[in-house]
């Protein structure tokens, strides 16, 4: 029944508005009721020159009319009418608003402020030592909208404990609960909405930006915060500057000018703009005329959406223009709520019988609380009827009536407690409050903020005044549909601000300059990497770890040794083969012919000894490849050593024999010739491995060779290996060797030989000489080649050495056993024929005619 009735009324308004005749609208803004709400509003705006040209306390005049405020006002009359209408929250009581214009001027607010807090049906203010029982005309105010007046007013209000519900005003300054102890806001505070612009610069890379604020208490404490969550996130700020706010007969232009020109022309693509309407009017108006370049500007909630912003002309030229906007609830009825009421204001009936019920005591101090008000058309408001702040101040009218309902204790039934509620009592419920507005639950954190998520907002031009369109959201987490942006620049890509070029995968930044956006890439060695992209200096790989150039992590260490399957193993396994296999050769001969004239020259079983030793020998290379433990360290070289002392020291005998026989008496030489091919040959060959058996035992007691791991002589690898801890006491042990070898050398080297004779003393010779040349090259060989291949380099060593003495002194007699077993007679191995004798003793006797 009641729509038809308000349609109709809403078309005969239309059709009266048309005539040009006022509207009652002014006079809607105050409702009485058991507890009246006040409200301030930025209803109209002050002139430039009247402010500047105050000499006296009297108001400014508010000329300019503001659309939003009144739409944020009568939000707050559809809230209080709404809750008044309830039976839920506050029943049988009666809500009342008492709404007033800011002109968004401190000054202004105040009077407002001073009436708010007068006593109630009056317009004084008393002193009192104690303001307890003292009861104001209003129980809470809803408002101001932005952060210059709240603080103002927040000050103003916290001495009385007066509970303040700001639905606009967000500077983090407002949180202190110290300072502000009564204020609370609808909005979430300015550092959320800084955190969500610096991790949308962080999401677009782009970290060399401008910063700029109005300079005010809003701006400076925005750039502030900024300033500390950009240099969190490794964000540059290349330039920083405060907007002068517009003033009077005030030379600021110079200064916009200045923070303009500098931002343009450096490489800044990127600039915060944190500054209330007029600074923002003001620097794009500048901007707009002197055709600066374009850029991407991240706006601050304050300027977003203003309509003084957004209607400059050529606004459109400035570039893309990114900002948040928090998030709140769709208040469907309240596009027909504003129809209805300006239908109302219309009907000079209405206006006449409003007129006479809501008369205030103050209309004769402020008048006429918005005269602009009265001289709208639903035209002149429609483009407001979805801001954002709508809803913020609708849901500030519910807080204070869900605190109130705490208060008074009520319930289905009413509300039990009739005494009137003071402001302090109210602000006890007020502090982390949960509350209920347009289908959200909300709540009051300890500081008086209230968590809600933002829309990350586009201006896109399809008119003279850009649209809003959603691009993103930030929630705690930051989401951006990056498809969605169209940017200012000619094929619509993204534009890049940054000092320097993003260093590539292993490369680490050296800052140049005061600023570590601005920096040149080095490479990271060997050995070291780049942990993260933020990093100044790389960061080296542990002992176990390896990295290439230019790497981004380490890889563990592969162990390095003489494995078995490697080429150079394989290959000295064959000659490993080859040799050990003569060897066997040589001692099958020589045991199946072991009474032969040939094995007998050679020492008989001491030549069977000899070859025993030389495949001991060979046998203990098997030693050197695979990984190294401490057992295998402390074995290879006496295993190889022992066995060659053993060989050595059986062809000693052997050259000590020849020396005898060609060099000595017959008498001296067949005296000495029993004693080495006797017991005392073993005694010699017992000697001497005794000697290096001690010289080993010193060498693995005093100086034990141990394993190694060493993590710095491979690039890629650890190399594990055998260490000699003292070359000196190494040497020692190849003393006895190479002293038997000289020895067996010396005694064989000049000796001659008989005729019709087999020559024993050269292959004695060239074996000792195949052994020098392998050890005298192995010493240098050794030192030079790298670590991993020593123990292959000793391996070819010892199998060389022994293939050196069978060469030269087992073969020949081995080929003469297979080959010719003709010349294996006494008479040409041993020189026991018959002419033997007498050619000794004429050589005797010659020697003596020679002597006398």
């Amino acid at each position: 029944m009641l729509r038809p009735a308000v349609l109709g009324l809403s078309l005969w308004a239309l059709l009266h508005l048309g005539t040009g005749a006022p509207l009652c609208l002014s006079q809607q803004l105050r409702m009485k009721g058991d507890y009246v709400l006040g409200g301030l509003f930025p209803l109209g705006e002050a002139e430039e020159a009247g402010l500047g040209s105050r000499t006296r306390p009297s108001s400014p005049v508010c000329t300019r009319f503001s659309s939003n405020g009144l739409l944020w006002a009568l939000a707050m009359k559809m809230a209080v009418e709404e809750i008044n209408n309830r039976s839920d929250l506050l029943p049988g009581l009666r809500l009342g608003h008492d709404l007033f214009d800011t002109c968004s001027e401190p000054v202004v607010a105040m009077k407002p402020s001073l009436m708010f807090l007068a006593k109630a049906d009056s317009r004084d203010i008393a002193a009192y030592c104690n303001y307890t029982q003292y009861q104001p005309r209003v129980l809470a105010v809803i408002g101001p909208h932005s952060s210059e007046l709240a603080v103002v007013t927040g000050k103003f209000f916290g001495f009385f404990l007066m509970p303040q519900v700001s639905y606009g005003a967000s500077m983090e300054l407002l949180s202190a609960r110290e300072t502000f102890p009564s204020f609370f806001r609808t909005v979430p505070s300015d550092r959320v909405q800084l955190t969500a612009a610096a991790e949308l610069l962080q999401e677009f890379g782009w970290n060399w930006v401008a910063a700029l604020g109005s300079d005010d208490e809003y701006g400076r404490q925005g750039l502030s915060i900024f300033s500390a969550l950009a240099a969190a996130r490794g964000i540059c700020i290349a330039h920083e500057g405060l907007v002068p706010l517009p003033r009077a007969n005030s030379p600021l232009l110079g200064k916009v000018q200045e923070v303009l020109h500098q931002v343009n022309q450096s490489s800044v693509q990127v600039v915060l703009l944190f500054a209330s309407v007029r600074a923002a009017h003001a620097l794009f108006s500048y901007s707009i005329s002197s055709k600066l370049s374009r850029k991407v500007w991240v706006a601050s909630e304050a300027w977003l959406t203003s309509d003084l912003v957004m209607g400059l002309p050529g606004m459109a030229q400035v570039g893309t223009v990114l900002g948040f906007l928090q998030r709140g609830a769709q208040l469907h009825k309240f596009s027909q709520y504003v129809k209805t009421r300006l239908a109302l204001a219309a009907d000079p009936v209405f206006c006449a019988a409003l007129g006479e019920r809501e008369q205030g005591l103050e209309e004769d101090v402020v008048g006429r609380r918005c005269p602009q008000c009265d001289c709208i058309t639903l035209q002149n408001v429609s483009a407001g009827l979805n801001h954002h702040q709508t809803f913020s101040v609708y849901a500030a009218v519910y807080s204070v009536a869900q605190a109130l309902h705490n208060t008074l204790q009520c319930n289905a039934s009413g509300c039990p407690m009739r005494d009137p509620v003071k402001p302090w009592q109210l602000l006890e419920n007020m502090y982390n409050l949960t509350f209920h507005a347009g289908g959200l639950m909300l709540r009051f954190n300890s500081n008086g903020n209230v968590d809600m998520e933002y829309d990350l907002k586009l201006w896109v031009w399809q008119g003279p005044v850009p649209e809003l369109h959603d691009v993103g959201r930030f929630n705690g987490s930051l989401w951006v549909d990056s498809l969605k942006i169209r940017w200012h620049t000619s094929n619509n890509q993204m534009p890049v601000s940054q000092c320097s070029r993003q260093c590539q995968e292993g490369q680490v930044r050296r800052v140049k300059g005061f600023h570590s956006c601005c920096y040149d890439c080095v490479d990271c060695k060997a050995g070291s990497y780049r942990k993260s992209p933020d990093d100044l200096a790389c960061t080296f790989c542990s002992q176990e770890e390896w990295s290439p150039e230019r790497s981004t992590r380490c890889f563990r260490r592969r162990l390095r040794f003489l494995a078995w399957g490697e080429p150079a193993v394989l290959l000295l396994l064959l000659l490993l083969g080859l040799a050990l296999g003569l060897v066997l050769a040589a001692l099958g001969l020589f045991i199946r012919h072991r009474d032969s004239p040939l094995v007998q020259a050679s020492g008989g079983p001491l030549a069977c000894f000899g070859l025993v030793c030389l495949g001991l020998v060979c046998l203990s290379v098997l030693l050197f490849p695979g990984q190294p433990s401490p057992a295998r360290c402390l074995a290879q070289q006496p295993s190889s050593h022992l066995p060659l002392t053993g060989c050595l020291s059986t062809l000693i005998l052997q050259a000590a024999e020849i020396f005898v026989e060609s060099e000595l008496p017959l008498s001296w030489a067949d005296r000495l010739s029993g004693c080495l091919r006797g017991p005392g040959a073993w005694l010699v060959v017992l000697l001497a491995m005794l000697v290096e058996a001690a010289l080993c035992a010193w060498y693995l007691v005093a100086f034990p060779p141990e394993v190694v791991t060493d993590w710095r002589m491979l690039p890629t690898e650890a190399l594990v290996h055998c260490r000699a801890r003292s070359w000196v006491s190494f040497g020692l042990v190849h003393a006895t060797n190479a002293t038997l070898a000289f020895l067996c050398f010396l005694g064989t080297f000049l000796v001659q030989s008989r005729p019709g004779r087999y020559n024993r003393a050269r292959g004695l010779t060239f074996a000792m000489l195949a052994y020098f040349i392998t050890w005298v090259s192995f010493v240098p060989l050794l030192a030079n080649v790298q670590v991993v291949l020593r123990p292959a380099v000793q391996m070819g060593a010892l199998l060389l050495c022994v293939l050196g003495i069978l060469a030269a002194f087992h073969l020949p007699r081995c080929y003469l056993l297979v080959r010719q077993p003709e010349l294996n007679t006494p008479e040409f191995f041993l020189g026991r024929g018959p002419g033997d004798a007498r050619d000794r003793n004429d050589g005797d006797t010659g020697n003596q005619g020679k002597h006398e």
